[in-house]
């Protein structure tokens, strides 16, 4: 394709329909052929977009790789900065999709697409320390996802025996993923792997609230899983060797996007299950590399409320979301006015 001259930016912001606290910003990224866009976010990476995007001003839409590393160069070394990244990128991505009237995955790869995605259920609001979450754990597994994931958070007074005796009893059908949130300290952590069954757990997600491998050492018998956090300044490769994950669950736009995505499954083995915030450029991630990405995290308490700002939503099938067909990521917000 010939040169896709970025000229300006926009925004515009859905605040008016969308609930206290919900991310709410889209960034518009144009050229003179079309419009992409990428949202919604949260207000701090939406100021770092803002000040971000203008170095973008007269680039190639369609040269991802070098756009990245200029996008790179020029961020802030922040989570917000790696957002604002890959925010831009993702609408760059859409831009150039949508210019040439394909989904965005037909540009990440030559081969044919996946477009019925396997996604697992994530509801981390229902903590499985809470007895009527045990009982919505069948409930929700039988609705025909991959898996379901849930809470399991240090609380006051908690146990790693006590967390564990939490696990089985929530896992008797099926295993669950469970995440602890960053909230666990070594000493618990150590406990919980003596004491629970490695059969019960499709995962054990985030217990330290960093990347340390010192924090997992403890918790090598058991499958973890980490990613969420990887900014544009980690290396990816050497995280997942000091930990060795059975999965990594990064997120498409906080480690930078999905050309940052792409480097990253160039360079590693792990299992990706990527992380729901970022929804919509997970699907094409997915749909582009389905021996790569297995399955892609639905945020049972807040994906609904988000899919409404979108003009064209995705829903959940029997545990599976369809790729969406219109051209680009699917991320346009439902007014397009900016």
């Amino acid at each position: 394709m010939r040169h896709l001259v970025i000229d300006s930016f926009g925004f515009t912001d859905l605040a008016d329909h969308a609930g206290p606290g919900d991310d709410t910003v889209f960034v518009a990224v144009r050229s003179s052929r079309a419009v992409g866009w990428y949202g919604p976010l949260a207000e701090p990476v939406a100021r770092a977009v803002r000040d971000l995007a203008p170095v973008l001003a007269g680039a190639d839409a369609t040269d991802h790789e070098g756009l990245q590393d200029r996008l790179a160069q020029s961020a802030p070394h922040s989570r917000a900065g790696s957002w604002a990244v890959g925010a831009l990128d993702c609408a760059i991505w859409d831009l150039h999709a949508r210019a040439e009237g394909r989904p965005a995955a037909g540009l990440l790869t030559a081969e044919p697409l996946q477009h019925r995605i396997t996604a697992y259920s994530s509801w981390l609001t229902r903590d499985l320390a809470h007895p009527a979450t045990a009982d919505l754990v069948p409930e929700i597994s039988a609705q025909g996802w991959a898996f379901t994931k849930w809470g399991l958070r240090n609380h006051p007074g908690a146990s790693g025996g006590a967390l564990a005796e939490t696990l089985h009893a929530g896992a008797t059908a099926e295993p669950v993923a469970v995440d602890a949130v960053g909230t666990w300290p070594l000493a618990l952590a150590a406990e919980f792997a003596a004491a629970a069954d490695p059969t019960a757990l499709v995962w054990l997600e985030d217990p330290a609230p960093t990347h340390d491998p010192r924090a997992y050492q403890n918790l090598r018998t058991l499958p973890l899983a980490v990613g969420e956090r990887l900014t544009l300044t980690d290396d990816a490769p050497t995280v997942l060797a000091g930990i060795r994950p059975a999965a990594l669950t990064l997120d498409v736009v906080g480690c930078g996007g999905l050309t940052a995505a792409r480097r990253i499954l160039a360079r590693t083995t792990t299992p990706v299950f990527p992380h729901g915030r970022s929804l919509q450029p997970a699907l094409h991630l997915a749909a582009a590399c389905p021996d790569r990405v297995l399955a892609v995290e639905y945020r049972q308490q807040w994906e609904p409320g988000r899919q409404t700002l979108y003009a064209h939503g995705v829903e959940p099938d029997r545990g599976h979301l369809t790729l969406p067909t219109v051209p680009g990521l699917g991320a346009a917000p439902r007014s397009a006015s900016c």
